[in-house]
């Protein structure tokens, strides 16, 4: 029953759309606009925002699967707390003085490196635990700190440092405007660029494509990128030092 009216399967399963939010997926770099329908906390459905003037209405997999990672019934909805080897639902606070009554022996007795942080990409797309996190950092002293930036990303954040004097200072290609595209060793068809944020890659390649602009891939794999540049040079793998060198003598030399 729901507010005195009798409801069928199908429709409790699936309510009607009372509402609608735009939101910007959370899941990579490549933020593509969400486009949301509600009814009350319930989502109904998630597809891509046509308006969006980034994304355009692109949306890969991951961002239509959050409505069924929003739903799952394993999601962790409370703080959770082992006793006699089971998992028991409990408060925050009680949670918070569990933490305190065993993280502080461990680090008085191992020292703060003893703790280890990793983070993942939903920390640095929601302003509050950008926020927090840093001072989280500093409380615990821990010089053992790791992310999906210091796995995938952090030559590209020192480089860009070094060269352009701050480690978010980084280059992206404009792919919307130029003409020639190389590219070594990334497979943006799948990543949606990763620190690139180029939503729906293969669309904009093609349209470079189309206009006259040509793609280069450098890759010891024939990659889902390079299966649709114009050109896909293999190298041996781990010989990319010697690529680069050779160009860096090329254009001394010419």
């Amino acid at each position: 029953m729901l507010h005195g009216t009798a409801q069928t399967g199908d429709a409790m399963d699936t309510p009607r759309a009372t509402a609608v939010a735009h939101r910007i997926c959370p899941v990579c770099e490549a933020c593509c606009g969400l486009e949301l329908q509600l009814a009350g906390e319930r989502v109904v459905s998630i597809r891509g925002h046509e308006a969006d003037v980034f994304s355009a209405g692109y949306v890969c997999p991951k961002g239509v699967a959050l409505k069924d990672l929003h739903d799952d019934p394993d999601r962790l909805r409370t703080p959770l707390v082992k006793r006699d080897g089971h998992f028991v639902e409990v408060g925050w606070d009680e949670a918070f003085a569990e933490i305190e009554r065993r993280l502080v022996p461990l680090l008085e007795r191992h020292g703060r490196d003893a703790v280890a942080l990793v983070f993942g990409n939903p920390t640095v797309h929601k302003m509050g635990l950008m926020m927090y996190l840093p001072r989280l950092v500093r409380a615990l002293g821990s010089r053992n700190v790791f992310s999906a930036s210091t796995l995938d990303q952090m030559p590209k954040q020192l480089s860009s440092g070094l060269m352009f004097g701050h480690w978010l200072s980084i280059a992206v290609p404009d792919i919307e405007r130029c003409d020639h595209l190389l590219m070594l060793g990334a497979n943006p068809v799948t990543s949606n660029g990763s620190l690139w944020t180029v939503p729906d890659f293969r669309g904009k390649a093609r349209a470079m494509q189309a206009r006259g602009g040509r793609l280069v891939v450098v890759d010891p794999r024939r990659s889902e990128t390079a299966a649709v540049a114009d050109e896909h040079v293999f190298i041996r793998p781990g010989g990319d030092v010697f690529v680069l060198l050779g160009m860096v003598h090329t254009l001394f030399d010419e």
